[in-house]
């Protein structure tokens, strides 16, 4: 077998941020060698707090965590090698050619940090997105929280104790009975990313406006004649489809077998 990609999680948890850690644990396709926090669902010293929990929980005090910053920086901007010193960064961003979660333009990740966002987009670095016109095709029912809730995994019972708020947001915020996996099925794209198929292009992120957080991918199938903020920038890769049944069964499988 090969050996398990090393990767770093940056997180902000949040529940499906907890079960994405949970997934990582249960992954052996890979090693997490470390969490870094940031504001997001919560702010970052309670980020921080929470994913000290969530490793204690596990048995995994062994992971360092360290505190990201209370405002925003890139670690792009301070290193400037960062981006090629890294293997690949997987992003859970973007609402491409959908509705955003935050308003009709924007997704929540990106709308926090929108400048941030358009530097990682155009850094150069092995950039792979998966955004909500991806995951709002991975749903856990009613039927699958139950099944975690009747299996003896650790895992799986410990988040079936706060799955119920999840799914009564998604009840009241979008009518549906049911939850999207947003960050598992981000963390799925760096275990098995044969579960998704990409397209390739340039990504910039709107920074000002009505539509601020706004990501819009080109697809450079067009020259342009005019110089403009799109010429000469790097492509990345974004998340187009996905195999949400086999997505979930992953999950599910790993949680239960905790």
């Amino acid at each position: 077998m090969a050996e398990p990609k090393k990767i770093i999680i940056d997180t902000d948890p949040g529940i499906d941020d907890a079960m994405a850690i949970f997934l990582a644990l249960r992954s052996p396709e890979i090693k997490v060698i470390g969490l870094t926090t940031i504001y997001g669902n919560v702010y970052t010293t309670l980020a921080t707090r929470n994913a000290l929990h969530l490793l204690e929980f596990a048995g995994r005090t062994d992971i360092p965590v360290a505190e990201g910053s209370h405002v925003s920086y890139m670690a792009i901007q301070l290193d400037p090698a960062f981006a090629k010193n890294i293997g690949q960064i997987v992003l859970l961003g973007g609402a491409f050619a959908v509705n955003g979660n935050v308003n009709p333009a924007a997704e929540a990740n990106i709308f926090g940090d929108p400048e941030a966002a358009d530097i990682v987009f155009t850094s150069g670095a092995d950039v792979l997105a998966v955004g909500i016109n991806v995951t709002h095709q991975v749903i856990m029912k009613d039927d699958e929280r139950d099944k975690l809730a009747q299996s003896d995994g650790m895992f799986a019972k410990y988040l079936c104790k706060i799955l119920d708020y999840y799914f009564s947001y998604h009840r009241d915020a979008y009518s549906m009975k049911g939850v999207y996996l947003h960050d598992p099925t981000a963390l799925v794209a760096a275990i098995n990313p044969s579960l998704m198929t990409y397209t390739e292009g340039v990504v910039r992120v709107q920074t000002t406006g009505i539509t601020r957080g706004l990501t819009l991918f080109f697809n450079k199938q067009k020259r342009f004649e005019e110089a403009t903020e799109w010429c000469n920038k790097p492509t990345v890769k974004v998340a187009v489809t996905v195999d949400a049944h086999a997505v979930i069964k992953l999950v599910m499988e790993r949680l239960m077998n905790s």
